[in-house]
């Protein structure tokens, strides 16, 4: 290693999400206009065809992003797509939640979650991407204590067990 490189890169000492996406281009072009993401960078498999590794930019953090490649997983793809959903969500932290989801629905985002004020004290709703990975996004309104967030979370549970099962 030479004296002038750095052990972690610039600007990338933060977590680093790394999502597998079936069409990793599309995915790129999608978080763009989704999420007004910038691409950094973009390497192509050797088949040319496929994304072997990709770096975009978010408001101040990174996503990588890389196609499916069974071929280097056991045969085993790790999309959510393949495996039929993913138990992981991205958080994002956005000036204007409404507008947010808006936009990532008008980019082909499905809503799962409508944005609505939540006991924690944030304006809160989360999307599934075309690709199958869950993105919450939410607006902070008010800051809570604890003891308000347990009250109004214990408000919340007890309110949806009184609601009536569809």
């Amino acid at each position: 290693m030479s004296e002038n490189t750095h052990t972690i890169p610039c600007e990338t000492d933060n977590l680093i999400p790394h999502l597998v996406c079936d069409r990793c281009s599309e995915a790129i072009e999608f978080y763009k206009k989704a999420f007004g993401a910038e691409e950094m960078h973009r390497l192509p498999a050797p088949d040319g065809q496929r994304v072997m590794h990709a770096a975009l930019r978010i408001g101040n953090g990174f996503l990588f992003l890389a196609d499916d490649f069974p071929e280097y997983c056991g045969g085993k793809s790790q999309s959510p797509t393949s495996l039929k959903g993913t138990p992981v969500t991205l958080h994002r932290y956005v000036n204007n939640c409404d507008e947010a989801i808006k936009r990532a629905q008008e980019a082909g985002a499905t809503v799962i979650m409508p944005a609505m004020d939540m006991f924690w004290g944030d304006r809160y709703g989360v999307v599934v991407d075309p690709f199958g990975h869950k993105w919450s996004l939410a607006t902070h309104l008010k800051d809570l204590t604890p003891e308000q967030m347990q009250a109004g979370m214990r408000d919340a549970c007890q309110a949806a067990d009184a609601a009536p099962s569809k």
